[in-house]
């Protein structure tokens, strides 16, 4: 069948297998062949997205009124799609909403984990918007050695640290797919439509499924999918189908939107936008992103002040030289630095990080002092976090998770 066999661009993944210098980038794992991590052009290229310009920076900024996240300003978030047809309805004052997640694979968040949220949680407020927040229970039981019961409640206990982000819970929405698809019929309805429109060779091509996957892994991006529309959340929108979504997440997840994306003129809805960050690096280097079951490969919003040292001065990849007197002569390298990378995140003053990498690339600032600058911010965000977290009662969890209608202006 010709139809099916059609190549669509939002679909279209361009592989070059004979290319060693490829970058191995997709939902469940990220592996960079340079030491400087992932090559976003390339990787852009690729998948078919487009680069964030000043342009979109200004746009964003103007509408509304105020000044660009640090992760626009440093292109932590650098890609997009259709971000331009979405300001369009901003400026003729049309809705839309944010629509983001997390698959719970552990107890503890990493640094990592938090970026998505931190600027979903500028996004909602700066644009004033409702917000749903997935949690993929179902899809950490098909890929990971969890039990139901297990995933379920690693989900719950991942919640208190999305909370804690600040979301303003009138007009946030958390859900479990485990609690939630069973009881609205209009979000499994939507993931029937979708997998009706989607061949399993189509899923094959997009995520690398093989003969060997459950059948349960090939059904689940439908399920990712489901939420990108207006109409699986009743209760919030009613029976208003027209309603676009924005999804900020990290660029791996981008395959499942791709096929949104494809899918969604076919049932009537709108094409869901997207924003992309790129990854957050594991702490021995920026080859590959972090892992929960890998305690040194990042900072843990569990840890203590004094396991913060410690895991930077002993883990931190660094950039500099053998040698101080070799340091002070040639200077470090930001492009592969950890301690600078990570500043780059969590640092907000812009002159204070340009500073420190002319510091460190002149060779007037060391490797254990931009590793001790780096020990003070962090250690200050995981104290502000705990303290954050320490105030989300059962009472409030119940609040952001239970189905109902938000509060917001259009």
């Amino acid at each position: 069948m010709a139809e099916v066999e059609k190549q669509v661009d939002d679909m279209k993944i361009e592989e070059n297998k004979n290319d060693e210098e490829e970058d191995d980038v997709n939902p469940w794992s990220v592996v960079s062949k340079s030491d400087k991590g992932v090559d976003y052009d390339k990787l852009i290229k690729r998948f078919g997205s487009t680069k964030i310009d000043q342009v979109l920076i200004d746009r964003i900024a103007l509408l509304t009124k105020q000044t660009p996240h640090r992760f626009l300003r440093r292109g932590i978030f650098f890609s997009q799609r259709d971000m331009h047809r979405l300001l369009d309805r901003v400026e003729k004052q049309k809705p839309f909403f944010l629509y983001t997640g997390r698959g719970p694979s552990s107890e503890a968040l990493h640094l990592g984990h938090i970026v998505p949220f931190i600027f979903t949680k500028w996004l909602q407020d700066a644009f004033d918007v409702p917000l749903v927040i997935q949690l993929t229970d179902d899809e950490k039981f098909l890929w990971k050695d969890l039990k139901v019961e297990e995933a379920n409640r690693l989900a719950i206990e991942n919640v208190k640290d999305i909370i804690a982000m600040g979301f303003d819970k009138d007009k946030t929405f958390i859900f479990s797919d485990i609690n939630y698809i069973g009881s609205c019929s209009e979000f499994y309805k939507n993931m029937l439509r979708v997998q009706k429109c989607v061949t399993f060779n189509q899923a094959r091509g997009i995520f690398g499924f093989v003969d060997t996957d459950c059948i349960g892994k090939i059904s689940f991006p439908s399920i990712q999918a489901a939420p990108s529309f207006s109409s699986s959340f009743p209760h919030i929108f009613g029976n208003k189908k027209d309603i676009p979504c924005l999804i900020p997440c990290a660029i791996d997840q981008d395959p499942y939107f791709r096929m949104t994306r494809d899918v969604a003129p076919r049932l009537k809805y709108p094409k869901p936008a997207l924003i992309h960050s790129t990854f957050f690096p594991a702490l021995q280097g920026a080859k590959t992103k972090m892992s929960a079951s890998d305690p040194n490969s990042s900072i843990f919003l569990t840890d203590t002040k004094n396991q913060i040292k410690n895991k930077i001065n002993k883990y931190a990849f660094s950039g500099g030289c053998a040698t101080i007197e070799e340091h002070r002569e040639k200077g470090g390298d930001c492009d592969v630095d950890i301690s600078y990378q990570y500043l780059t995140f969590f640092l907000e003053d812009d002159e204070q990080l340009e500073k420190i990498k002319q510091d460190y690339t002149s060779g007037k600032m060391l490797t254990g002092e931009i590793k001790k600058v780096l020990i003070e911010v962090l250690q200050e965000v995981v104290a502000t976090h705990q303290e954050n977290r320490k105030l989300v009662t059962p009472e409030i969890i119940k609040e952001f998770m239970t189905p109902r209608k938000l509060k917001y202006t259009f």
